[in-house]
């Protein structure tokens, strides 16, 4: 290269740099007299680190809706957190992926905590490993409630500042509007919500949009009342205003609420525990008895003490379901199972599945099918007929595999006993020293080698022919004749238990047997749910009470108006008052004794009745005039109703709670250890006899 060209490269280099520098001061001049100095220092503070918890939530959730088993519980939370956090994206996201994170956390090492205690009982280690992904779903839900149960709680405090604002505004919206405005709150979003409704052009339209998507009936009342208050204006009873007097009336329904979820909470947070703990204990239990009880051991590791397990992982596994079933039957969350495209319409869908499902399913106008409908409606299933009868066939097929598998598992065991089990005519009470169980187990080394040669050759060899060929062996070269005589009674004793252990007949009726309970339960569980909702009648009925002690007083409000408020906040008797409310129009009068007659509980005929009369008789306010009356008794009932439905379902989630329990200690415990330790004292004295 010339010195020439290098000082040209030399030369252009310079230039840049200096062009550079003078670039950057005439920039850094700009932006400290610019608008972007300001903009700069109004981001200060607002920004989130990348490693923020914040940005890992996100990111998180991101991350979970990609991976196919957490996708549907991702899924899952958000139809849950998108009903409290009303059009934010964010913040759903973020408590959705903050409660999954929480899940995972406490599920992962139990799963490998169960591996580790479990890995030598491969049955019992899947089973459990099932059930913990199954809990993962009581754990979501827990925590939903959680937020659920704490926008209720902010509600008490929000309809408080919301009489001090309306009598500062004297409008509903401005003071709707004013108490919205706190945004720690996250009632405050469904109050910005209920304010756009009401300034909206058509606030009746967007009023029943909100009614699908309000997180609990409190805000549905409020939102309703505070529509009909803006509509027909406010009116003074007894020198109050009726709209904070039915604002009143929905805060103290709240107040019963809450303290009502709180004493289910506490009774039943510790029965699921209690109905959960016995699967926990079945092998720490089983360890601490051998360990104790030595003679215990044949038991436990043998077919009758795995049949116990599976009986036990099987009442556990339903006292569970059946215990959250009666805490959250009563609920005023909203369900939020994939109703539009769940696993059985796909199945259904599918010609070979409708064609077995229709099989299976009792045709439309039947007897049979109108039961089931009814049952489904009752119980508030979000199944729909064909959907259950899917569920069904599903259930007793799995159930007849897993049975099947089951018995044959079992037939393993026992074969696998036989070849693991010390050989010895020990008192079992007593036990076995280590060198004597070293001892026994090369005697049953020795009969294996004999087991395995006839049990695939000569299954039915007599113990002369096995007598005679140990005498030819070489493991009992030196043994006497009367060592030879037992040891063949020892072998053979085993081949014919060997021989016994394949699927027998009557197991195959068993696992029928039990497909036909695989198949009837989905069914006696709607049945169970049909009975717990009817013991929440009379708080639902006074409810409705409420509800009418609210509109009464409402000018231009009529029986037509007061049973769609009934139906939209119904839910045993919402199908016969969603009929009546169809059937109006053709006839009012008629349309309520339909209603009448079709129910049976006499505090809702009561209601029927007053309607029917303030539908040609009386106003409103005059067939109802007894609930404003006794509004402080009807109060106190509540109050006690509540009481006595709470202790109910306590008597019942006790004993539904503490029977797995029961049967672990009794069954698995006590049991074995009484029978085994007769049966050996019997033996051990049969011995002595005979030795005199």
């Amino acid at each position: 290269m010339s010195n020439q060209m290098l000082f040209i490269i030399i030369g252009i280099s310079v230039a840049l740099f200096v062009a550079i520098i003078i670039a950057y001061i005439i920039i850094s001049k700009k932006t400290n007299k610019s608008e972007y100095k300001r903009i700069q220092k109004l981001q200060q503070g607002t920004k989130e680190s990348k490693f923020s918890a914040e940005i890992i939530l996100q990111k998180l959730y991101v991350t979970y809706v990609r991976i196919p088993g957490l996708k549907r519980y991702i899924l899952k939370l958000r139809r849950r957190l998108e009903i409290i956090n009303l059009e934010d994206e964010y913040n759903t996201r973020k408590a959705a992926s903050k409660i999954l994170t929480r899940t995972l956390v406490i599920l992962i090492p139990v799963l490998f905590a169960t591996v580790s205690i479990t890995k030598e009982n491969t049955l019992l280690m899947v089973i459990l490993i099932l059930f913990e992904i199954f809990m993962v779903d009581t754990l979501i839900d827990g925590s939903v409630d959680k937020l659920d149960n704490k926008i209720l709680k902010e509600q008490i405090d929000f309809f408080s500042e919301i009489r001090h604002a309306y009598h500062e505004f004297n409008m509903v919206e401005e003071a709707i509007y004013q108490v919205s405005q706190d945004d720690e709150r996250s009632v405050s979003a469904q109050g910005e919500k209920i304010y756009e409704i009401l300034i909206s052009d058509d606030p009746e339209m967007e009023l029943e949009k909100y009614y699908d998507v309000a997180p609990n009936s409190f805000l549905k009342e409020f939102a309703g009342v505070s529509y009909l208050t803006k509509e027909f204006g406010d009116r003074k009873v007894d020198g109050a205003s009726l709209y904070l007097k039915n604002v009143n009336n929905i805060t103290q329904e709240m107040q019963l609420e809450i303290l009502k979820r709180d004493k289910l909470n506490y009774v039943f947070q510790s029965l699921s525990f209690i109905a959960i703990a016995p699967v926990l204990f079945l092998e720490p239990l089983k360890s601490w008895s051998i360990s104790n009880f030595a003679f215990t051991e044949s038991w436990y590791n043998g077919k009758s003490g795995m049949v116990v397990q599976i009986l036990i992982l099987i009442i556990a596994f339903v006292s569970y379901i059946l215990t959250r079933k009666l805490k959250d039957n009563g609920s005023t969350n909203m369900n939020t199972k994939n109703t539009e495209n769940p696993w059985q319409k796909k199945i259904y869908d599918k010609k070979l599945g409708k064609k077995i499902v229709d099989l299976f399913m009792p045709k439309q106008g039947t007897k049979e099918h109108r039961k089931v409908s009814k049952m489904l409606k009752d119980s508030a299933s979000p199944l729909k007929i064909e959907w259950l009868y899917t569920n069904r066939i599903a259930t007793a097929i799995v159930t007849l595999i897993a049975s099947i598998i089951l018995f044959a598992n079992l037939h393993t065991i026992a074969i696998n006993y036989i070849y693991t089990n010390p050989t010895t005519d020990y008192d079992l009470i007593s036990g076995l020293s280590d060198k004597d169980k070293k001892a026994a187990m090369e005697v049953t080394e020795i009969h294996n080698k004999f087991l395995d040669k006839y049990r695939y050759s000569n299954p039915n060899i007599k113990q002369e022919q096995i007598q005679a060929d140990l005498a030819k062996s070489e493991d009992f070269q030196t043994a006497k004749e009367e060592d030879i005589t037992k040891n063949a009674k020892q072998i053979y004793e085993k081949l014919q238990i060997v021989k016994q252990e394949f699927m027998q007949w009557y197991e195959i009726l068993l696992a029928i047997v039990f497909a036909v309970a695989g198949y009837m339960s989905p069914i006696w569980l709607l049945f169970f749910q049909v009975k717990m909702r009817q013991l929440e009648m009379e708080d639902e009925v006074m409810q409705f009470q409420t509800i009418i002690l609210m509109l009464m007083r409402i000018e231009r409000v009529n029986v037509e108006i007061i049973l769609e408020w009934l139906e939209r906040y119904a839910n045993i008797f919402k199908p016969v008052i969603s009929k009546c409310v169809n059937n109006y129009e053709a006839g009012a009068w008629e349309a309520l004794e339909e209603m009448k007659n079709e129910v049976t509980y006499q505090q809702f005929i009561r209601i029927a009745e007053s309607l029917q009369a303030a539908v040609e008789k009386i106003p409103i306010r005059d067939a109802f005039d007894e609930l404003d009356s006794e509004r402080d008794y009807y109060q106190e009932k509540r109050k006690e109703s509540n009481n006595r439905l709470i202790a109910r379902k306590a008597m019942i989630g006790k004993a539904i709670g503490f029977a797995p329990m029961i049967c672990l200690f009794v069954g698995y415990l006590i049991v074995p250890l009484v029978f085994i330790g007769f049966t050996s004292m019997s033996n051990s004295m049969t011995s002595l006899s005979a030795g005199k």
